[in-house]
């Protein structure tokens, strides 16, 4: 994959793409809204979190919900490359680790939060990141996550 091919692929056409279609989970376990952002390196997903999410409790979006919204960011971006580069299907991903996960604070019902997942390192099947979820310019998380990709092979 090169830097031109992701290059072509504005900001207005990614929030356009059903996210349902980048990731093997499915509602009510979707914990993304729209993919705004993707390059060689950063991807960023846009949330507004529901009253009837899974993860929400006493109007708060929990940690819980925080860190699979990370992970699910970087399905999304795997998702996007196999879809629209390589022509694959959706692989099924797994949370190796999580590390580092700083929590600042949690976001509220109705409050739209924006993750960027910075990859660092991607080598046998596993992608190894840096992630960060704000909401405005309030810091909400940051983590380190590894993600392990199931071979359909």
């Amino acid at each position: 994959m090169t830097t031109c091919e992701l290059s072509i692929f504005t900001s207005e056409y990614l929030r356009q793409i059903d996210v349902h279609e980048l990731l093997p989970q499915q509602e009510p376990f979707v914990m993304i809204g729209c993919l705004s952002h993707l390059d060689m390196v950063r991807t960023i997903t846009e949330t507004m979190i529901q009253e009837d999410n899974l993860f929400v409790e006493n109007r708060l979006f929990s940690e819980s919900g925080l860190i699979e919204n990370i992970a699910q960011t970087c399905a999304a971006r795997i998702g996007f490359v196999n879809k629209y580069i390589y022509k694959k299907p959706v692989q099924m991903g797994f949370i190796g680790s999580i590390r580092n996960m700083e929590v600042l604070a949690l976001p509220r019902v109705g409050e739209v939060i924006t993750t960027t997942v910075d990859v660092r390192e991607e080598v046998f099947g596993m992608t190894l990141a840096e992630a960060t979820v704000f909401s405005g310019a309030k810091l909400l998380a940051t983590t380190e996550i590894k993600i392990a990709i199931k071979d359909r092979s």
